[in-house]
């Protein structure tokens, strides 16, 4: 039996992998082997997480995180390497822009195996992030591009990987696989609603995490009081990231919005499902907002995923609390077509297939 070697090195990557474990287990064509980097050290990933979301438990765990990008990614490329030359994998599979995934496609295509890239092509053209270093170089060295949109073909277009000898498929975006999953599963599993008394269409749901945000306390100061403002209108809640929180209280930071604890992924989904609204920093949020039907205000400068900007789903206000509020009361009083298809169908399916055929073609 043909052997792929996953890669993953955070909670997203797991949920959105779970998605390619299923088909792979459904067709019992292929032996899947999955690595957790240890990246992103996460208390909500106890053995119940794995149970409760149906994910396979890793063979392997390398518990590296809590060090520089250099140090860390260093270091899972010689422990990934360790497990390659044991596992011999006819390819390695990695998703999205973590140092995981740039590891895990180093460590691969020097021992000559061939890469797979989930979420391919995509880029936010702000080479400060050290998210577009990780997807530009790992893109390159890779031997399949799977992208989620054809924005995401057009970037690689661009950039000129027509003339490398590297497979570029419109896959689709495998979240939207994993979103119609477990949004199925949270109606029964999710206790946050019931919990903080949330009813539908009563509430903002806001999510804000990204260092360049926190970093900033000008622009942390926008945001909030941006959602300050929303707050009079909408009950903002947000679930606090503990980085947020910490900036929060060293700077004494209080505002008037409902703070809760960090959810988990179907608590999480059932807050997309009935808010009216979303406001967030996150890439993966913005397009779970879409799937979930709702309109996104992206507190940031750029986005990876400017079909949903281009359509009218989102709007990009970076930390203008002027312009947020604008975007919230355009949001709150348009209507939106969501029925509009801009990431595929049954993707986990078609990247299977394409898995499949790039080890047969070995």
């Amino acid at each position: 039996m043909k052997k792929i070697v996953t890669i993953l090195g955070a909670r997203p990557q797991f949920v959105k992998a779970a998605v390619l474990s299923r088909v792979i287990v459904e067709h019992d064509e292929l032996e899947e082997v999955i690595v957790h980097t240890g990246q992103h050290y996460d208390n909500n990933m106890s053995m119940v997480f794995f149970e409760e979301m149906q994910i396979p438990v890793p063979k392997y765990n390398l518990n590296i995180n809590g060090l520089s990008h250099g140090a860390m990614t260093g270091q899972m490329l010689a422990k990934i390497e360790e497990v390659l030359i044991f596992e011999k994998p006819d390819a390695v599979v990695v998703y999205g822009d973590t140092n995981s995934t740039l590891a895990g496609a180093l460590a691969a295509q020097k021992l000559g195996i061939k890469v797979v890239h989930i979420e391919a092509g995509l880029r936010s053209f702000n080479m400060s992030m050290p998210e577009e270093v990780n997807r530009i170089v790992t893109d390159r060295i890779a031997n399949l591009l799977l992208c989620p949109t054809q924005t995401a073909i057009d970037n690689l277009e661009n950039e000129g990987f027509g003339n490398h000898d590297i497979k570029i498929v419109n896959s689709g975006d495998i979240m939207k696989d994993a979103v119609e999953f477990y949004g199925a599963l949270s109606k029964e599993k999710a206790t946050v609603l019931e919990k903080h008394q949330l009813v539908k269409n009563k509430f903002v749901l806001a999510t804000i995490h990204r260092q360049e945000n926190t970093d900033d306390l000008n622009a942390l100061k926008g945001i909030f009081e941006g959602l300050t403002t929303i707050h009079q209108y909408k009950k903002v809640v947000m679930p606090l990231h503990p980085r947020t929180k910490s900036i929060l209280e060293k700077h004494q930071l209080t505002y008037p919005i409902t703070f809760i604890d960090p959810v988990g992924y179907f608590d999480m989904l059932a807050l997309l499902q009935h808010c009216a609204l979303v406001v967030t920093d996150s890439g993966g949020l913005q397009k779970e907002a879409f799937f979930n039907k709702k309109a996104c205000v992206i507190a940031r400068e750029e986005t990876e995923w400017v079909e949903l900007v281009n359509n009218g789903f989102a709007t990009l206000v970076g930390s203008n609390a002027v312009k947020m509020q604008e975007a919230y009361q355009h949001h709150i009083s348009a209507i939106h077509d969501f029925s509009m298809s801009l990431y595929g169908n049954q993707v986990g399916e078609t990247i299977y297939k394409e898995i499949k055929m790039l080890i047969i073609q070995k």
